[in-house]
């Protein structure tokens, strides 16, 4: 099977999704916007050909480079895996004849109102929302809705330029913040109270085939905006248990409402006084390197999973469920640089078998703003085979490693 891959080595991780389909027997085609010569051997090795063009995004050049490699021989799939990627991706599938996610999907899982509206109408539980394309829809949302609310782009991924809003004062803030005021339009959402979690898949023709659940400690939001939180996002190995029926439910119902076929899948959610929400979904894997920790807690490799979806329309090896598995992420506490740690003898000393990955950058690294995420500064990836005392584990970590800046 031929298979066209777009950017293969930016970011870093995007290495792993060549490795997988060259294992997977695929010949892998490269598209990306660096030149051949800074590609890493190992990309090379796994590399059948490769195009540059000047942006992945810009739908003409990433045509342009697509017919060319169909010139040379049959394209069977045109993947992507980058949020920013996915719609061009799409519109160039269909402009070629290849299969893979459509532009009305690609559409609906990255325009967050329309996604709403589609799934509110097939009864799929959301928060109230709209498109806001002047400061008065903002205004006349917030007067029927009331507050708090929350306001990001209309195609934005996680919390980036994401406002929490709670009085007609901070709405003018924002409105002048956010672009609303010069004419950009927003996503704008009733706040939804509650705890908040992730669901991924692996799909093929529309079917779940593996699923991992995630739950955010704090939300979000809360730990976008506090230095001092050292936030967690931590993958449970109780799947089956019985209180995840109903999410695992919804994330089938959503793909079958937006029309997934053979896709990775990222779908948040939240749950609270008014039940099961629904948040959002895209169609690809999610970031942070999140697969790696359900590499570490299933004994198996997810990328190999997904390529060999796409090969051969089937999974390989079931996920072991062994360990539950999460990622912490470590805050300097203040900007500047590196200057040191203090608790990582002891933290190593307790738990060094449960910790799998880290990165504590040398002393005299820049920081990274709060607001960058998860991964800009310090973190850890930790397994247990008990969730609960996974917890236990992570909160010692976050309350007793410390960054130090200065």
């Amino acid at each position: 099977m031929n298979i066209i891959f777009i950017e293969p080595s930016f970011p870093s991780n995007q290495r792993e999704f060549v490795r997988a389909l060259h294992a997977a027997g695929a010949k892998v085609i490269g598209i990306g916007e660096r030149p051949q010569e800074y590609l890493d051997e190992q990309v090379k090795h796994w590399l059948h050909d490769y195009v540059q063009v000047r942006s992945v995004v810009h739908e003409p050049s990433l045509l342009e480079a697509v017919r060319f490699v169909q010139q040379h021989l049959w394209v069977d799939r045109l993947e992507a895996t980058i949020e920013a990627h996915i719609m061009a991706a799409a519109k160039v599938r269909k402009a070629t004849g290849i299969p893979g996610t459509s532009v009305k999907t690609a559409f609906l899982c990255r325009d967050k109102p329309a996604m709403k509206d589609a799934l509110r109408a097939a009864g799929i539980s959301c928060a109230q929302s709209t498109r806001a394309e002047s400061p008065q829809d903002a205004r006349d949302f917030a007067a029927a809705v009331g507050y708090p609310l929350i306001i990001k782009p209309p195609d934005g991924a996680g919390a980036s330029a994401t406002y929490k809003v709670r009085a007609d004062t901070e709405l003018e803030e924002v409105i002048d913040e956010c672009g609303l005021a010069a004419g950009h339009a927003v996503a704008i959402e009733e706040f939804i109270e509650g705890h908040e979690g992730y669901i991924d898949t692996l799909t093929i023709n529309g079917n779940v085939t593996h699923e991992f659940i995630t739950h955010y400690y704090p939300n979000v939001l809360e730990a976008m905006r506090e230095r001092w939180i050292s936030p967690q996002m931590v993958t449970t190995n109780r799947i089956e248990a019985p209180g995840y029926a109903e999410v695992r439910q919804m994330t089938r119902d959503v793909i079958r409402i937006l029309g997934i076929g053979t896709s990775a899948t990222h779908m948040e959610w939240f749950f609270g006084p008014k039940g099961l929400k629904f948040s959002e979904i895209g169609c690809r894997p999610p970031g942070v390197g999140q697969w790696d920790v359900y590499n570490a807690a299933n004994e198996f490799d997810l990328y190999f999973e997904w390529a060999h979806a796409l090969a051969h329309a089937k999974t390989h090896t079931p996920p072991s469920r062994r360990y539950a598995a999460g990622m912490i992420a470590l805050r300097p506490d203040r900007d500047g640089r590196i200057a040191g740690y203090s608790g990582v003898e002891r933290i190593h000393d307790l738990y060094g078998e449960c910790i799998v990955a880290s990165r504590l950058p040398d002393p005299g690294t820049p920081t990274q703003a709060v607001e960058a995420g998860y991964m800009a500064n310090a973190w850890l990836r930790v397994r247990h085979p008990d969730y609960d005392q996974l917890r236990r584990i992570m909160d010692d970590i976050g309350q007793t490693l410390k960054v130090h800046a200065a």
